[in-house]
């Protein structure tokens, strides 16, 4: 299976841009379908974006549509969320996550779907 592991965040100002990467090392890269979320202190866990095994499904919360944008490379084992127009949040943990699903359009967006996580980076945006 694989290991995952996030990084690119940092503390940006609002309207920057920032691209966060997750490299899995282990298993088969395009087995797994991925996903971000991030989870702010005190604030429940939120789907990012999730992305199927070939990354041809992609599929966005709601509060991120049309600013951010997934895509994964094979080659790079690499997951990626490029992020624009950031709005001012709250330090929160972007958490990289991957899951072999049986369908290969199949790309979920509840956290309880991922059985594998990273150990998230944190994004903050001030205003």
């Amino acid at each position: 299976q694989v290991q995952l592991v996030e990084s690119g965040g940092g503390l940006v100002q609002t309207g920057d841009s920032l691209r966060l990467s997750c490299v899995a090392s282990g298993g088969t890269f395009g087995a797994y379908a991925m996903a971000w979320f991030r989870q702010a202190p005190g604030k429940e866990r939120e789907l990012v974006g999730a992305i199927s095994r070939a990354g041809t499904v992609r599929s966005y919360g709601d509060s991120v549509q049309n600013r951010f944008t997934l895509s994964r490379n094979h080659a790079a084992r690499t997951l990626y969320l490029q992020m624009n127009n950031l709005p001012p949040a709250d330090p929160a943990v972007y958490s990289c996550a991957a899951d072999a699903p049986a369908v290969a359009g199949a790309a979920s967006r509840c956290h309880a779907a991922y059985a594998l996580w990273g150990p998230g980076t944190q994004v903050t945006v001030s205003s």
